[in-house]
């Protein structure tokens, strides 16, 4: 069986949904790639800054609120200090520290970097993803494959695309990686 990876590679940082109070409804907010800190007496917060798309009022979500400094080492508060990118990426694409904020996360662009290939080939497919954003794995491999909604579940109905641990292809997202085995042959076995 021919083996294939597909690496996804975001494009831009999520937008993400929350209340504007300036606007006054739920806008789009993007990620400023700058973080905030205020330093009181002996106690540190530090926030990730975003922006309305709308009216560019700014809202602050709390990566870490009453901290003694010393709790953080020297080179990672300098790096906030910084606005260092890779920080502010791993913060932007955490789905789970967006979730924990109380924010819906709007799917950032990506691409697929791989080999294509027909969805009839057998081949067993490895996806990873750096980041676990919310990727429909059922329109990863539509729009990568270029085949219908009702071509790709009519594979899966078939047992022609399978994954490794076995998850619901026509529910299940991506998370930070999937194994796919399309149109596994079957062992026969020898008869006695």
């Amino acid at each position: 069986m021919e083996k294939k990876m597909w690496e996804i590679q975001f494009l831009s940082l999520p937008h993400i949904l929350k209340y504007c109070k300036k606007c006054g409804k739920k806008m789009a907010f993007s990620c400023s790639e700058q973080f905030r800190i205020n330093a009181q007496r002996k106690y540190l917060d530090i926030w990730l800054i975003y922006k309305c798309l709308n009216c560019n009022a700014t809202w602050n979500a709390t990566i870490f609120s009453r901290i003694y400094p010393q709790s953080l080492n020297a080179k990672m508060l300098e790096r906030f200090h910084r606005n260092d990118k890779a920080l502010v990426e791993q913060y932007a694409m955490d789905n789970g520290f967006l979730q924990r904020i109380g924010v819906e996360v709007e799917l950032p662009q990506y691409s697929v970097i791989g080999d294509s290939f027909s969805p009839y080939e057998t081949v067993e497919l490895e996806i990873k993803s750096k980041y676990f954003l919310p990727i429909k794995v059922s329109s990863l491999i539509r729009d990568t494959l270029h085949i219908s909604q009702k071509e790709y579940s009519q594979l899966v109905i078939d047992g022609k695309i399978k994954s490794i641990p076995n998850q619901d292809l026509l529910k299940c997202k991506l998370k930070d990686g999937i194994t796919l085995i399309f149109n596994e042959k079957s062992v026969d076995k020898p008869t006695k």
